[in-house]
């Protein structure tokens, strides 16, 4: 995984050095998996996923930002900055579709890399 992981760090600094901060998270959701798909790289937006609530099926309980060759979930963001819930969310993401590793990516930062978080099974790495 971790090729896999740095080609989408690299598409995601790519699209921001590209358009910059300030734009709203559905661009930066397009115009990443665009990039990612250029690459040949499986990249789905906006993903319907369902859940299961004690033998009640929730067919679209959530939609995932950007899911990555079916294992990796990108949850993009455009704020100041991370808060809890934001981390809390993701974690939610990967549990509920069982990906083990996700990443927070804030476009709204001068330098894209302060605005990238690893997030692995239920621990983060910074």
């Amino acid at each position: 995984m971790g090729e896999l992981s740095e080609t989408i760090i690299g598409a995601a600094i790519e699209v921001h050095r590209e358009l910059g901060p300030g734009l709203l998270e559905s661009t930066y959701e397009a115009c990443l998996a665009h990039e990612l798909n250029l690459q040949g790289i499986k990249a789905v937006r906006q993903k319907k996923q369902p859940i299961y609530y004690k033998g009640l099926e929730i067919d679209e309980a959530y939609r995932i930002d950007v899911i990555v060759e079916d294992e990796i979930i990108l949850e993009l963001k455009v704020v100041d900055e991370f808060n809890d819930i934001h981390l809390a969310q993701l974690l939610t993401y990967l549990k509920l579709s069982g990906c083990s590793l996700g990443y927070l990516i804030n476009f709204n930062v001068p330098l894209l890399k302060n605005g990238i978080k690893r997030v692995v099974n239920n621990h983060t790495e910074l």
